[in-house]
């Protein structure tokens, strides 16, 4: 099956695990794609593009002749740990793992629920996923939450998040939110730039105090904002492409809370507007203020240096000037 891998996917891949290791599973995914689509018996109907950043994404067309959709994942991407969230919501919330939905019921609203995932953890993987593959239902990948008026986006990203706030399987195997952070912030402290020096300080600070006091341990999406969440048929919004962990709401949060930043700072009113979007998600989910501003901080502060070291300075800049003003 022959195709050029999406820029996104590449440029994503690049940067998180350097150009060697990205480079050898690209060169590899057209075999992959090949091999995955055969073993299910799909046809392929188009990749999607600029697609996502953690996997190649296409539309298939089951063997009944059904719409869905497959990911491929390159293993250090860890889709198994996205197939044990998804299979753990049955659809609430989520978009639907089709091959994984055997046993399951649906309630009054069209939500799966009723077959509960074994305990046997992330490592009990399904035949079907056992290439880290996905084959999900049909969403519509046009329309994300980012096609809505802000206010809008925001209200339906509430409530579609707080669907997947649930207690983590028993046995899991997904990470914690204090595990994911302390490797973040190793790479922090060893910022050289002497001009982050107090925001890269407070975002540290605001990590060790919410980590040393975390109020829950719940299942969490880990990477949402308003383009994880595309409209679909079953439900009106559905979360997409969770990197699951571990741990307090407010830090599932804190990713939206930056949402669309190039508007925030291009606005007269930016700083003003910021603030207020951060008390408004924290009320209208009944989270503490200062936990969803410490944790918007340290991931602003975070994913700035990270787009600074991929030569994104244009979106790092933005990102800073955002967790200034928290």
């Amino acid at each position: 099956m022959g195709f050029e891998p999406p820029q996104r996917l590449a440029r994503t891949l690049g940067e998180l695990t350097g150009d060697t290791a990205a480079a050898a599973w690209l060169g590899r995914l057209p075999a992959l794609t090949a091999e995955a689509v055969a073993r299910r018996g799909l046809v392929v109907e188009r990749v999607i593009a600029p697609g996502g950043g953690s996997g190649l994404v296409l539309l298939v067309r089951r063997s009944d002749g059904s719409p869905a959709t497959l990911k491929l994942a390159p293993p250090f991407a860890a889709p198994a740990l996205e197939r044990a969230a998804l299979a753990h919501w049955q659809g609430w919330g989520a978009v639907r793992l089709l091959d994984a939905a055997e046993g399951a019921t649906c309630g009054a609203d069209g939500d799966v629920r009723g077959a509960v995932p074994g305990d046997g953890g992330v490592a009990a993987e399904a035949e079907d996923g056992a290439d880290g593959a996905l084959l999900l239902e049909r969403l519509h990948p046009e329309m994300s939450l980012r096609s809505l008026p802000e206010a809008k986006a925001l209200l339906e990203a509430a409530g579609t998040v707080r669907r997947l706030w649930v207690e983590p399987p028993v046995g899991h195997g997904f990470g914690t939110v204090a595990g994911r952070t302390a490797a973040e912030a190793v790479r922090l402290r060893a910022s050289s730039d002497e001009d982050l020096a107090p925001l890269v300080t407070a975002a540290l600070a605001a990590r060790d105090e919410l980590c040393a006091t975390s109020p829950e341990e719940l299942l969490l999406h880990g990477a949402f904002r308003q383009g994880k969440v595309l409209a679909g048929d079953r439900a009106p919004w559905l979360a997409v492409g969770p990197e699951p962990v571990v741990g307090e709401r407010a830090y599932d949060l804190a990713r939206l809370a930056r949402d669309r930043v190039e508007d925030l700072v291009a606005a007269s009113s930016g700083a003003s507007s910021a603030r207020r979007r951060v008390n408004r998600l924290a009320d209208s989910l009944d989270l503490n203020r200062e936990r969803l501003r410490g944790w918007t901080l340290f991931r602003a502060v975070e994913s700035a240096t990270r787009a600074l070291a991929a030569g994104r300075r244009q979106s790092a800049e933005s990102l800073l000037e955002f967790a200034g003003w928290l």
